[in-house]
């Protein structure tokens, strides 16, 4: 019942946008920002937010928001960030995970990497279906924030000649708690799983570029385009 009742908190529309928006920045949001974004009052913004807290589905610290330090910096200001746990509900009760994690270690000890990814990348092509490949950035953060990857553009200066090139990566896996215990393994399937997804006929690619937090795979774009 726990992981229902931290759920039920966002029913309140309120806390709900303040949530997302929280969510969608990847780093620590203060009162004041968060605030405005949902478009309501400071202190009617650090109560939800201080609600999602005890909920367990934010974190919550302290930090000065001005960047300085020592006299006249300021007092440290309160600041949230999405929390680690995951949340679920399922009426009623599954544990998926739990075959989802046997099935990985059959998988790893057999040594059924190039047949695991091969059915990954079958995957993604039925699940993108007649549709061409991704044809830029833009098309390619659609279909990934459906499958809830919760994708974000980076732009990464180009070395030399000075071009930006674009990026996206994630901030969430769907397959993180069997990532975590085997991760070659799922990594792997989750590559070849996008690249069935996006298309490999396309100037958009995926390829592994792991970064702590963040979904192991990024997406990049061979022409540099973002729509």
């Amino acid at each position: 019942m726990e992981d229902i009742d931290a759920i039920a908190v966002l029913q309140d529309p309120v806390r709900r946008r303040l949530y997302e928006y929280v969510v969608a920045q990847g780093r620590e949001v203060g009162r004041n920002e968060a605030a405005e974004a949902a478009g309501v009052a400071r202190t009617l913004a650090a109560h939800h937010l201080d609600k999602l807290t005890g909920a367990g589905l934010l974190e919550s610290g302290s930090r000065r928001l001005t960047g300085r330090s020592g006299p006249g910096a300021g007092r440290p200001a309160k600041v949230y960030t999405r929390a680690r746990t995951e949340w679920s509900v399922s009426l009623p009760a599954r544990d998926y995970l739990t075959a989802a994690e046997l099935l990985a270690e059959a998988a790893e000890g057999a040594g059924l990497d190039a047949g695991l990814c091969a059915a990954a990348r079958r995957r993604g092509e039925a699940l993108r279906g007649a549709g061409a490949p991704c044809g830029g950035l833009g098309e390619a953060m659609a279909v990934l924030a459906a499958r809830g990857y919760e994708p974000h553009l980076e732009g990464v200066e180009g070395e030399g000649d000075g071009v930006r090139t674009a990026v996206v990566r994630m901030r969430n896996c769907p397959f993180h708690a069997v990532a975590e215990r085997f991760p070659p393994l799922v990594c792997g399937m989750n590559l070849a799983l996008l690249e069935g997804l996006l298309g490999a006929d396309g100037p958009v690619r995926a390829r592994m570029d792991a970064r702590p937090g963040e979904c192991c795979v990024v997406v990049e774009d061979s022409k540099n385009n973002i729509d």
